[in-house]
């Protein structure tokens, strides 16, 4: 008897229709898989056989062949568990239903219960977009699914719930839970940037990295606040539209980092490194290619604190996804393209032991050591960096003052403002900030007046700054008169914007 099962495939992004066949035919007993099965799905038979008979059914003591269509794509995983359990229930007419607009993931256990799987959600989109009516997925993966309108979903506990539905004696209920309003709530963000006691500068300068989506790299020494301040930044970055949700949802599915009883990843990612992680961590990799931290802080913030330590090949790695906003992993199995379209906010110690240029403390590393430890940051790297901002040590005078600092909200209102005004200039682009203007757009709406060019040219020459600097002070200063509400650039915000060009000349000169 030959009998076909619909099930969705998956690698990396890309999800993709899979025909389950099998042929169960008198002859010695045995069971083939066929199709490019790896070990996972080669495996499938042992568990497919233990939960049938756990879960009171008979397996088929015939020659059976199963073939995962199509044939020149290698299958990986155990999702399609499920759907070969039911092509040999119908195929041992066990089971008599109509499952032709149905589709099934899901692996099983040797006791017939149906397991989690990864990357969950971008398969029940596929199934949508190929015209199915319904799929049955793994219980435990039913919040991440239920986001997905226009298909019917079932969530399946075990082997015997499903055959109890598929028969019509006990029906599973689809999930109707309606996220698009959970999902409208107002967020609430913590922590907050109340907390932060003085560096106006700093947070000033944060401010605008937020409003036009600017690369960050901040300087001082141990205790001033780094951190502390980058951990609140995505507390005024403006909400994430649903699309750029069900996104980076996706993305954290894939990964099997998505949260329990999370249907909708709504606050934007803060992903934060530790220093020894490597290349592969960062960019993603593995046999079968999966995301790293910078795909997982897709549309939001990758913070990577004490920049010098990295080792140099991880640091170099991460330049040109930075730049492009997607990453490609090449493998024996496969290249895969990830999107990471992050916030890169960096901080570093000026010198090794953290008092380089302090006002106080004396460093104490020999001479030479500052220079030697700041240039682990490349110069190409440096130049990714849009603004550079000092941040020093507070004093005591601003840590025991009473009066409470401004409030992410009050921040955000001015951001938000600011990106309003960036998505009506690029709409149709496809840009959605300053930070990822074209050099045509740069020229088109970065424009500058005759006093404006003069100052930045006496900047330009007196810092001996690249060509991507001069585009990083353009849309700088483009984000700051955004913030100021005015349409042209004046010569004030061309002066602010080369302040946070010229740091790193402070702490990259001799000493």
């Amino acid at each position: 008897m030959f009998v076909k099962v619909n099930s969705i495939g998956l690698f990396g992004m890309k999800s993709f229709g899979i025909g389950v066949e099998a042929s169960i035919e008198r002859g010695m007993p045995r069971i083939d898989i066929v199709g490019l099965p790896d070990a996972a799905v080669s495996e499938s038979k042992d568990r497919v056989r233990s939960a049938m008979k756990n879960s009171g059914f008979k397996y088929p003591d015939m020659r059976i062949t199963v073939n995962l269509t199509p044939a020149d794509i290698k299958k990986e995983g155990p999702v399609y568990d499920l759907p070969i359990l039911v092509a040999l229930l119908i195929g041992s007419d066990q089971l008599r239903c109509n499952i032709e607009n149905s589709a099934f993931i899901g692996e099983i256990s040797l006791s017939g219960k149906v397991r989690n799987l990864k990357g969950t959600l971008p398969m029940v989109i596929k199934a949508r977009e190929l015209g199915l009516k319904e799929i049955y997925v793994p219980a435990g993966n039913s919040c991440e699914c239920c986001v997905v309108k226009g298909i019917d979903i079932y969530p399946v506990q075990s082997v015997k719930q499903l055959y109890d539905h598929l028969s019509g004696n006990k029906k599973i209920s689809k999930l109707t839970d309606d996220l698009y309003y959970e999902y409208t709530r107002p967020l609430e963000y913590t922590p907050d940037f109340s907390d932060v006691k003085g560096q106006y500068q700093a947070k000033r300068a944060l401010e605008i990295a937020a409003a036009g989506g600017h690369n960050v790299l901040m300087i001082g020494p141990p205790g001033s606040g780094k951190s502390m301040l980058a951990k609140r930044i995505p507390s005024i970055l403006p909400d994430m539209t649903f699309e750029e949700s069900l996104e980076v949802t996706k993305i954290h599915s894939i990964a099997g980092f998505l949260p329990d009883n999370v249907s909708l990843i709504k606050s934007r990612p803060f992903r934060s490194p530790h220093h020894t992680i490597s290349t592969a961590g960062l960019s993603g990799g593995g046999r079968i290619p999966g995301p790293g931290e910078l795909s997982l802080a897709h549309h939001g913030v990758l913070f990577l604190d004490e920049l010098p330590e990295f080792n140099k090949v991880t640091m170099e790695a991460m330049r040109q996804p930075v730049e492009d906003g997607k990453i490609t992993i090449s493998r024996v199995s496969g290249s895969l393209t990830y999107p990471c379209e992050v916030m890169l906010v960096c901080a570093m110690n000026p010198c090794p032991c953290g008092y380089y240029g302090h006002a106080t403390k004396k460093c104490s590393c020999p001479k030479g050591a500052a220079a030697k430890y700041l240039s682990k940051v490349s110069g190409p790297l440096l130049d990714r960096l849009d603004i550079h901002i000092e941040v020093p040590q507070v004093d005591f005078e601003k840590l025991s003052d009473d009066k409470p600092a401004e409030s992410s909200v009050e921040i955000k209102k001015r951001v938000d403002a600011a990106r309003l005004i960036q998505n009506k200039r690029f709409k149709g682009t496809g840009v959605t900030c300053n930070a990822k203007m074209t050099p045509s757009l740069t020229r088109k709406y970065c424009a500058l007046d005759n006093s404006c060019k003069a100052m930045l040219e006496k900047c330009f020459t007196a810092l001996d700054l690249s060509a991507r600097a001069y585009d990083k002070i353009l849309r700088i200063a483009r984000t700051i008169a955004d913030l100021d509400k005015s349409e042209k650039i004046e010569l004030e915000h061309i002066t602010e914007a080369v302040q946070y060009r010229s740091l790193d000349r402070k702490f990259w000169g001799t000493e």
